[in-house]
């Protein structure tokens, strides 16, 4: 049974016109279906003038009383809205406006149409798993978060190899000398872990991709883990480093830290448009099966 949805916040990120009059056009067209449209507060802050036309809101107040948060941006804006949200079970609708938008997938110019099919209780309904990710020094927590995509360990500023040492449920793996390491949900399998040569893994598949980055030794290869393993990462010394979450916040870490990864029992639900399908979404974002031009 459709959802019915009364509360729509809209949630955007801009660097261009086009994302600034998407927001305005789609909460226009929230109104002419006799809804009153949200706006989140930085979002409302980012448009100007011209969004004192609406209702404004925090992620405090979206997270309480939203039915439907539509983000109008690229997958790292609605990434951010997810983290935001995390802990509550908005459901997220992406209208793309970035490059190639693997959870954005809303188009922009019939983003009117494909909203209101939604709207209707005509989409697909799908949730992604998320990761509790922490790290402790000296057995003290000094950063914890929710994690979509992926936690990347690099290297930071260093102009150098950093070393790391990979347990799996308390079963020591390697010690890696490389530029660092992903750690990738689904998701994130088609981010920064795809660039690196790591594997795609779809949606409804229960793993996570340790993926090395630039290792020194040439059989270190990605290997794909059960959701239910327990992953840990500690910097070898000398070096220090630095972890990015999701690529939205980061921490900076000693020599000796230790970052612990599981699955968290948060996850994310996104609602698709009505024909999406996961691999057209790849055919059409990682040119499959197109024609190869020869000169």
């Amino acid at each position: 049974m459709a959802h019915k949805f009364s509360n729509v916040f809209l949630i955007g990120k801009f660097q261009s016109e086009d994302g600034t009059e998407t927001v305005l056009d789609l909460a226009r067209f929230l109104r002419e279906r006799g809804m009153e449209p949200w706006i989140e507060q930085g979002t409302a802050g980012g448009i100007g003038k011209a969004a004192d036309d609406f209702v404004t809101a925090t992620y405090e107040e979206i997270a309480d009383k939203a039915d439907l948060a539509v983000v109008v941006g690229g997958d790292g804006t609605l990434l951010n809205a997810a983290r935001q949200l995390g802990e509550h079970t908005v459901p997220l609708v992406g209208v793309n406006l970035g490059r190639l938008g693997f959870l954005t997938d809303l188009s922009r110019v019939d983003a009117r149409r494909q909203l209101g099919e939604i709207l209707d209780g005509r989409y697909r309904a799908e949730s992604r798993f998320t990761l509790d990710a922490e790290v402790t020094r000296e057995g003290s927590r000094i950063f914890h978060t929710l994690v979509l995509n992926d936690v990347v360990v690099n290297r930071g500023e260093l102009g150098r190899m950093i070393e790391l040492e990979l347990i799996v449920d308390d079963e020591f793996v390697y010690n890696l000398r490389s530029d660092g390491m992903i750690v990738a949900t689904p998701t994130g399998s088609t981010a920064y872990a795809l660039a690196a040569n790591g594997p795609i893994l779809h949606p409804g598949v229960g793993g996570v991709a340790l993926v090395p980055l630039c290792p020194q030794a040439l059989t270190a290869r990605p290997i794909t883990l059960p959701d239910s393993c327990r992953i840990e990462i500690v910097l070898v010394p000398p070096h220090d480093a630095r972890i990015h979450f999701d690529g939205v916040t980061y921490c900076d870490v000693r020599a000796g830290d230790r970052l612990r990864i599981v699955r968290s029992v948060l996850e994310v639900r996104l609602l698709h448009p009505v024909g999406y399908g996961y691999f057209a979404m790849l055919r059409e974002k990682l040119h499959w099966s197109s024609a190869v031009l020869r000169p």
